[in-house]
This record gives structure tokens, C-alpha cells and sequence, in this order.
């Protein structure tokens, strides 16, 4: 998780764990949605990302778009880029969580392989899309976890 502001360390916030559990229960539907967007996209670069505002969705995030937002926040996201860039996206699942200023990197090898998985949860994305984001509407949330 990177931040882009200048104010030192942040308290943790609930959203990465919200993201985090979201993933974990959801993995062979989000490993479905992926690579099937991958295949629609024709493989160009282009990566699925979740935006957390003004409510969770999903959003495409296209390599060059992502090296603008790595220039202009003083190459802080080149580590990501490589991780992109060197992805294999027939065994790993790599999405971008864009919320409150800060980035999530979401990167995992699939289990069972990313066509198993199409095949039992791809039949329609875009039913796929719908209902993940439901589902992150209900149980992520960017306010801050209380201390």
C-alpha cells in the first residue's frame, strides 16, 4: 500500500482489511473477472482496478495511465509497474485498489488457473461485475478504523 500524501505515517484503516477479507472470499470469481476482461482487452496492459469512491467499483486501469500517476507522484508506484509489467496473467491476478489517496496492490497466483475458473464463474461478465460490486458496496468502507 502506498501513500501519496506528505503526512508521514497514516493510522491503518479498515478499508485495506475490508479489501483484504473481500479478496479471500471472492478470490475464484475475482481470478474469473480478470482474466476474462484480460481477454476482452485483448491483453494491452490494461489491468482491473477497484475505485473505492464515491462507492466500490471496478474501473479499467490502462498501463499508460498508471505511468502518468507514477510520474506524477515522484515514481512511487514503479515497484507495481515492474510487478505488471512481469506478470503472467494465465496463472496470477494482479488489481489495483485506488482509495482515500493511497493505492493497494491485490497480486496472487490463481488457484485453480484463471480459465478453470472462467469457466465456472465468466459465463457473463458483466452479471460477474454486478454482483462482486454489490457485494463491496456492502462490506468495504473507507472510513477510518476507530483506535
Amino acid at each position: 500500500m502506498f501513500s501519496f500524501d506528505n503526512q508521514g505515517p497514516q493510522p491503518r484503516e479498515k478499508w485495506r482489511s475490508q479489501v483484504d477479507w473481500f479478496v479471500q472470499d471472492y478470490r475464484p470469481q475475482l481470478t474469473a473477472l480478470a482474466w476474462g476482461l484480460q481477454q476482452e482487452w485483448n491483453n494491452d496492459g490494461t489491468i482491473l482496478g477497484i475505485d473505492l469512491k464515491p462507492k466500490p467499483h471496478f474501473v479499467p486501469c490502462s498501463f499508460e495511465m498508471l505511468q502518468m500517476l507514477n510520474r506524477r507522484v515522484g515514481g512511487r508506484l514503479q515497484e507495481i509497474l515492474g510487478i505488471i509489467e512481469g506478470a503472467d496473467f494465465d496463472k496470477e491476478v494482479v488489481i489495483l485498489c485506488l482509495g482515500e489517496g493511497q493505492v493497494k496492490l491485490i497480486y496472487f497466483e490463481a488457484e485453480p488457473n484463471p480459465v478453470d475458473c472462467f469457466q465456472t464463474h465468466g459465463a457473463d461478465l458483466d452479471q460477474l461485475i454486478t454482483a462482486l460490486e454489490a457485494v463491496m458496496a456492502e462490506s468495504i468502507s473507507l472510513k477510518s478504523a476507530s483506535k
